[in-house]
């Protein structure tokens, strides 16, 4: 029989952290720190299974669960040695959800039920004090209201601020018993107007309906939005934990808090974090109120750090973080609560950190004896590299802040203000940069944090929703940024003796939390330090090579300074745009014969002559694979009347010629036309004259440095033995011609990338004449399914928003369909020639999971754009560790 439900605490727990997939990670943590001697309020976990069922079976449960819960109840009832629903010592629960992995802020909670018009009354007596018992009540009704009703959270918040403005106070905690008395009516009576119903007063059926909510929430937009980003499978599920209530919010000898066991932010070992005396674990994280420091040393004039105030609280709570990070062996973050001095975990969990800090922790660690080097490699999440790879601030840059917050997350972001999630997203669709400006975030603005550049809010502290799901993402984030006026209405913000409106720009700097008016100058990152340490490590384990797509000098000096063993694709069409070339390329396109033709391209040698010498200088003897032109003619040529008029003119050529050949050369789907290959074979003196140009570079620089490169002539779009078998005859007969003419001779290779199915299914033939298969998967997955990328964005989300696809197959590597094509290709091609040498060049290059499919698969290298070759050696280092990295060298 299943078992639906684990007990933990109090001696009870059936629990362990290794059980996380079943009891979620808060679940499984809950379970372990009781087991270790944590004090731990006891409670019980519905498994993720439970959620599965509900979901499968039209959101009811198994026959089996509600006894089972009745059991679990019962158990913290004698623990606590209070009842549930109780008039006298009434038991108190909180309701929080617990995915495997943590997802902060996007699932439901709802705290201190079981109150109700009785159990208030004995909350009161119990407690001796009626103020914390209806301020609880209060809480509670606002968070079942808001998170199982539905009623708008800012329709509770006007009562309150009603209630606050005939006691003449400012603050919530200025607010007596009598008021809150008056909260908790005004909050019923709102309740029942807006649902039609009064507000439950059963304990149990208040139970239900929190634990239906939050397995409800698993599939809210919000965190439906934040699985797509972070690629968590929605049929994970979510478990429910059900646990005793303590009190932070009883008086001042009682306090809640959010703390790591390093900094998030930079990954220093350093006990950080913040609390609120006399408060609930809910007003830390909503900003509502301004948080204190942990340690006296981050405190600031003015604030109360908990080292000071609660020092054996304290004491106490940094044993705790020395036990949990040696057990876990990972940086932790930690909730607890304080009641009467009394300190109890509430959860912990490896803490969201930033990619920095992920380094850092990560060496740290190795370096302290915690982990070591092969774990150090895998700790680090290789996307999130992309954060260390883009600018920040230029120190020497002018700039005068126009106010300072809470460097919340690192790095530096400019765009323009929008104010709503919904504008951020809508204008970063259209391609420009936004800043989302906020008095604080909710979860709702997820899509809006992902979309902008970079957050800045005027509440909240280092552990509010902005600061955790923004270091989550990698976006910079200044919080809590007070000296900001935001004017929703008047879509404008206030700061320094400045007003600026909607549009207008400003600039982040998440690492010193300050705010500029305008645009700063930014500079390039420097990979050292933990960087360069754990790049190090990970290049010492993996097997597979990492090259960059590159064919501009910036590009090709970009890729060698993050590492890059050569250039996996070279797209020569790209250079063919150039202002001082593309009058030759279309004297060529327009020229009736094969002369006049080879007259124009004897004028664009000595520019992919030169081009070449470029990338071989910087390469340095790496290898170079160097695609033919791969586009169709038509693509050079202007569209409009007009334009074709003003071409025609500078070449002398006569406008309606020019217009006919380019009706000629149009196609009605050019993807799948007059282009790779086909254009080499028709138009064979257009090849002749880059393979020229390749080898007569190659041999400049080797006779220059002493170094010879190595050129790898990738032939394109190959469907056909007998296409690979003429070009690669005409690349060897030119080859020869060049030895002949400089008395000098290079090695060299040729192939072809696999970018249509056939070539892929008839691999063992087109081998015979390759040196190497390199995938184009951006092709070969627009021909396996028949898309276009060009277009597909217009659905492709709504396919993996209801999971008909996992992932956009642009992104990372169908597996099913265009990972079984490249394994056809690689086994067939190895068969005939079992030393060719297989690579990937489209930008599945890039992304981890496809390069753990690319090591297992045997490839030798992977290729992807220059910025994203420390996320592919970190990702190649990961795959070796798992077995899936490969084995052979390129």
């Amino acid at each position: 029989m299943t078992q639906w439900v684990y007990s933990f605490g109090a001696g009870h727990n059936e629990g362990r952290a290794d059980m996380r997939n079943l009891l979620g990670g808060k679940g499984a943590n809950l379970a372990e720190m009781a087991s270790i001697g944590l004090p731990v309020p006891p409670g019980f976990t519905i498994t993720t299974e439970v959620c599965t069922y509900y979901y499968d079976h039209g959101q009811s449960y198994p026959p089996e669960l509600s006894n089972a819960v009745d059991t679990a109840l019962a158990r913290i009832e004698a623990a606590v040695g209070a009842k549930f629903g109780d008039h006298h010592k009434p038991l108190l629960v909180s309701v929080r959800s617990g995915a495997r992995v943590s997802m902060p802020g996007m699932m439901d909670t709802v705290l201190n039920l079981g109150l109700n018009d009785s159990t208030v009354e004995g909350l009161a007596a119990a407690s001796g004090d009626a103020r914390f018992a209806w301020d609880s009540y209060r809480r509670f009704i606002q968070m079942f209201g808001s998170v199982v009703l539905g009623v708008d959270h800012h329709r509770f918040e006007e009562i309150i601020e009603h209630v606050k403005l005939d006691a003449g106070v400012s603050e919530d905690t200025e607010l007596k018993a009598q008021d809150w008395h008056r909260v908790v009516a005004g909050y019923k009576d709102m309740v029942e107007e807006v649902t039609g119903k009064p507000f439950p007063q059963d304990p149990k059926a208040q139970l239900w309906a929190a634990i239906g909510a939050v397995f409800g929430s698993w599939m809210n937009p919000r965190a439906n939005t934040y699985r797509r980003l972070h690629d968590i499978p929605a049929q994970w599920g979510t478990a429910v934990n059900v646990q005793a209530m303590v009190f932070g919010n009883m008086g001042e000898d009682c306090a809640t808090g959010v703390c790591f066991t390093r900094d998030p932010s930079t990954g220093e070992n350093f006990f950080y974090g913040e609390y609120l005396i006399n408060a609930q674990g809910e007003d830390v994280v909503a900003g509502i109120r301004t948080p204190q420091p942990m340690a006296e040393s981050r405190a600031k004039p003015g604030e109360r750090s908990m080292e000071v105030a609660m020092p054996q609280a304290y004491a106490e709570l940094v044993a705790v973080r020395e036990k949990l990070e040696k057990h876990y062996a990972d940086m932790q973050d930690i909730e607890f609560t304080v009641q009467q001095n009394k300190l109890y975990m509430l959860q912990t969990r490896n803490g969201k950190r930033t990619a920095a800090a992920s380094l850092k922790i990560a060496v740290d660690m190795a370096r302290e004896g915690l982990i070591d080097r092969t774990e150090a490699i895998k700790r680090v999440d290789p996307k999130a590299l992309d954060q260390l790879l883009h600018p920040t601030l230029d120190p020497k840059a002018p700039r005068k802040a126009i106010a300072k917050g809470l460097p919340a997350s690192p790095g530096a972001a400019c765009g323009v203000i929008v104010f709503s999630a919904d504008e951020a997203e809508a204008r970063a669709a259209k391609g420009e940069a936004v800043i989302l400006v906020r008095i604080e975030t909710s979860p709702e603005d997820i899509h809006g944090m992902h979309a902008a550049r970079g957050i800045l809010t005027t509440r909240g502290g280092m552990t509010s929703h902005a600061a955790v799901v923004a270091r989550g993402m990698g976006r910079p984030c200044v919080a809590g940024a007070g000296s900001v006026t935001v004017d929703y209405a008047g879509q404008t913000l206030t700061a320094g003796g400045k007003r600026l409106a909607a549009g207008e720009t400003i600039t982040l700097d998440g690492a010193t939390g300050e705010v500029f008016a305008g645009t700063v100058a930014m500079i390039e990152p420097q990979l050292s330090g933990d960087f360069a340490t754990l790049m190090e490590w990970a290049d010492g384990v993996r097997k597979m090579k990492v090259r960059a797509n590159a064919e501009t000098p910036l590009d090709a000096e970009t890729a060698r300074k993050f590492g890059a063993e050569g250039i996996g694709l070279c797209r020569t069409e790209h250079m063919f745009f150039d202002p001082e070339r593309i009058g030759a390329v279309r004297q060529m396109i327009m020229a009736d014969t094969e002369d006049g033709r080879r007259d124009a391209l004897s004028r664009l040698l000595p520019f992919q002559r030169e081009d070449f010498l470029e990338l071989f200088r910087i390469m340095a003897g790496l290898p170079v694979t160097i695609r033919l032109l791969d586009p169709p003619l038509h693509e050079f040529l202007p569209h409009k009347d007009s334009e074709i008029a003003e071409v025609a003119q500078s070449l002398g050529a006569d406008v309606a010629a020019m217009q006919r050949r380019a009706a000629d050369l149009s196609e009605a789907n050019p993807m799948l036309g007059h282009r790779g290959c086909r254009l080499g074979l028709t138009y064979p003196e257009i090849y002749e004259m880059q393979v020229r140009a390749i080898f007569e570079a190659a041999i400049a620089i080797a006779k220059e440095t002493g170094k010879a490169p190595v050129p790898e002539i990738m032939i394109p779009l190959v469907a056909l033995r007998r296409e690979l078998e003429i070009l690669r005859a005409l690349v060897d007969r030119v080859a020869q011609e060049v030895f002949a003419e400089t008395s000098h001779h290079i090695v060299y290779q040729v192939g072809t990338m696999i970018e249509l199915p056939r070539a892929a299914l008839i691999a063992d033939s087109i081998a015979e004449s390759a040196d190497f298969f390199s995938f184009g998967t951006n092709d070969l997955t627009q021909t396996v399914f028949g898309l276009s990328r060009d277009d597909a964005g217009k659905f492709l989300p709504f396919y993996v928003e209801k999971g008909i696809l996992p992932k956009d197959p642009f992104v990372s590597i169908d597996i099913d369909g265009v990972g079984a094509l490249v394994q056809i290709a690689a086994e067939r091609g190895r068969k005939t020639k079992p030393d060719l040498k297989l690579g990937i060049c489209g930008e599945h290059g890039g992304d981890p999971a496809s390069i753990h499919f690319c090591g297992a698969t045997g490839l030798d290298y992977v290729s992807c754009s220059p910025y994203r070759v420390p996320v592919a050696r970190l990702a190649a280092a990961q795959a070796a560790l798992t077995g899936t990295g490969g084995d052979r060298t390129a």
